[in-house]
């Protein structure tokens, strides 16, 4: 009984209330009744909507028999009911009290198939029966809507009983939270960024805290302002929460009987809080409406301008507005990379000059020994404030770091390999926003990820518990907590997600090699007494392209999202966005390309793509267009980073 839900979305037989938000008017959809008898069918996935539709389910009708009860109630979770009363009508009273619908979500590649099984009669006579709800997983969401990718079984049960009062049939067990097949995902939720700040970063330019997205699902046609906002105050993701702060104090809410929040005429959303954060200082308030700003920029078309807080007994606490919270604090890059580079035929380090944007734009050597051929390179990375680089030599042996300055000279290499092949040796490095150079050295005897402390001095080895696999490209995020990592395994490439943390303990109490000792910490001068050593870690490592076979490239492509080069098994190479929960980001994938094998973007998504294909060389891909060659002699393309 029960075949898998349609993935084309055929229309339910369930009755539907159809509101237009934008007009009131209330229409009736799906228009067929629910049958009195017969088997029951996989809950089919609703048609896609417009997104001024919200559409509710109908609660059970009276006599209305067990497959109609389980049939409506699997409706009902996929409906725009904000508090999910009318799931809740198809539930005992003492199911109703248990049901914790926000405890998760659970996501099925088709939505789930039921089958009825025997339950029997219970000691008390009372007649029951039993269904069980099964289906691929997708993804599930946790409880504070943070999703993660899923595969494997779903495998739950209904159960049902006749209620003594009433002697209708409702269901008395059932699982926590919601479950529903991926089309109906899709049409209910949409992902938000929520903002805080890294827990132990500034940016180098002015010392402003740096800004960390939390990606999140909310409702879309649910309230999703206010979902949001109390979202954010709730707090960060159990995954991000280690390394990030919010300023809003623990406890922190909305005021007690606030149910919604809108912006006014003048775009200016106020919120009322609890005592809680009655008593904090104008700076704190400040960052405080700078993570509102930031979380609810992209909510609405046009974004919220101003936010003001308010305390319980209705006087103000702070009002910001968007220029104003870009001095309060950093969002992802401090400012806008100046140059893209790569590698050129010379295997110089060359950058595009003259306007970034510019079709036309002219390429030339960057000053210093990296562009002037003292060394042949065949992969670099620049700083974020661009004044040094780093290249890692033609076969991949050793590591040098110069500035970015007409004669400066480069000096010893600060790393080098033993891998006996050029493929065992150093990956391309990437720079943090504190100055720090992470890199990966490939040795098959002696893998390691490895961090520079400016660049320079002794390096240090990054712990990695967890790691299953070999490194075999890094790239650091923006806001210096989080690193993307491509692993190989068995031949497997996949791109991971990994959250950086700090420890310092004191070097007289504590064990450890000559080498960990003597690293300095980042931001501190080389040489600068400590008495303390520092333990860098990547921990909770997870994969955000388990579709994909091989990931052969990537790059940060914003505060939440990267692209990568990559297939999937049996499949023929692409391009596409990801997010870093592993979600799939709304809009379409870069425009394809043949051969690619080196991909670079900005975490400032209006600067272009550009790419290294075996076929075409050095491309890019500018807003609106198509992607267009620069030069055919060239390779390893870098933005700052």
């Amino acid at each position: 009984m029960g075949p898998d839900r349609e993935r084309d979305g055929r229309r339910r037989e369930t009755v539907r209330a159809v509101v237009y938000a934008a007009c009131g008017a209330v229409l009736l959809a799906g228009c067929a009744s629910m049958p009195d008898s017969g088997d029951l069918r996989g809950v089919e996935s609703t048609p896609r909507q417009d997104a001024q539709v919200r559409v509710f389910a109908q609660p059970p009708h009276e006599d209305a028999q067990p497959v109609q009860i389980v049939q409506g109630f699997l409706e009902a979770l996929t409906s725009d009911d904000p508090n999910y009363e009318t799931a809740r009508q198809y539930l005992t009273p003492r199911a109703v009290k248990e049901w914790r619908p926000l405890a998760a979500t659970t996501v099925l590649d088709g939505g789930p198939s039921t089958d009825q099984i025997s339950a029997g009669t219970r000691d008390d006579e009372t007649d029951t029966y039993a269904f069980t709800l099964t289906g691929g997983r997708f993804a599930t969401l946790d409880s504070r809507q943070s999703y993660k990718p899923a595969d494997g079984q779903y495998r739950e049960t209904l159960h049902l009983t006749r209620v003594k009062k009433s002697g209708q049939w409702r269901i008395d067990e059932l699982p926590p939270g919601v479950v529903m097949g991926k089309s109906d995902f899709l049409r209910n939720y949409t992902s938000v960024n929520k903002y805080y700040f890294a827990s132990n970063t500034l940016s180098e330019s002015d010392g402003q805290p740096v800004s960390v997205a939390d990606p999140v699902y909310v409702r879309k046609k649910v309230d999703p302002m206010t979902q949001t906002v109390t979202s954010l105050l709730e707090g960060p993701s159990r995954w991000l929460g280690p390394v990030v702060r919010s300023s809003f104090p623990t406890g922190t809410a909305l005021k007690k009987g606030v149910t919604s929040l809108t912006p006014d005429d003048q775009n200016r959303l106020t919120v009322p809080l609890n005592d809680k954060a009655s008593r904090v200082s104008s700076a704190k308030c400040a960052e405080m409406a700078a993570q509102l700003l930031y979380t609810l920029q992209d909510l609405t078309p046009t974004g919220v301008d101003e936010v003001a807080l308010q305390r319980a007994n209705g006087t103000q606490l702070c009002f910001l507005d968007k220029d104003g919270a870009a001095i309060v604090a950093a969002r992802g890059v401090v400012q806008q990379p100046e140059f893209q580079y790569f590698i050129d035929g010379k295997h110089r380090l060359v950058r595009v000059v003259g306007d970034s944007l510019d079709a036309d734009a002219d390429v030339a050597p960057v000053p210093g020994a990296l562009g002037e051929g003292e060394k042949q390179l065949r992969s670099a990375a620049v700083s974020r404030h661009e004044d040094s680089a780093a290249g890692v030599s033609l076969d991949g042996t050793t590591l040098y770091v110069g500035s970015l300055v007409s004669g400066g000279s480069l000096g010893e290499p600060v790393l080098t390999s033993q891998g006996a092949a050029g493929a065992d040796r150093l990956t391309t490095p990437s720079w943090d926003n504190e100055g720090d150079l992470w890199v990966a050295d490939r040795n098959p005897k002696k893998p390691r990820l490895l961090v520079l402390t400016k660049g320079a001095g002794e390096p240090l080895e990054v712990r990695t518990p967890g790691l299953d696999g070999r490194i075999e490209a890094v790239r650091v995020a923006a806001d210096g907590v989080r690193i993307a990592l491509i692993v190989e395994k068995d031949g497997i490439r996949s791109l991971y997600i990994g959250r950086i943390e700090r420890d310092e303990r004191s070097a007289e109490t504590s064990g450890g090699s000559a080498e960990e000792r003597t690293a300095t910490k980042p931001g501190q001068a080389k040489g600068q007494a400590t008495g303390e050593q520092q333990t860098v870690s990547v921990l909770e490592l997870h994969s955000v392209t388990p579709q994909l076979e091989e990931a052969t490239a990537m790059s940060w492509a914003g505060d939440n999202r990267l692209v990568v080069v990559g297939r999937e098994q049996r499949g023929v190479q692409q391009m596409a966005y990801v997010q870093v929960d592993g979600s799939t980001p709304v809009g379409s994938a870069p425009a394809a390309l043949t051969g690619v094998k080196g991909i670079a973007a900005s975490e400032d998504e209006r600067l272009p793509l550009v790419a290294y294909s075996e076929e075409d060389g050095i491309v890019r891909l500018l807003s609106g267009s198509k992607w267009q060659k620069l030069v055919k002699d060239g390779s390893a393309p870098v933005y700052p980073g």
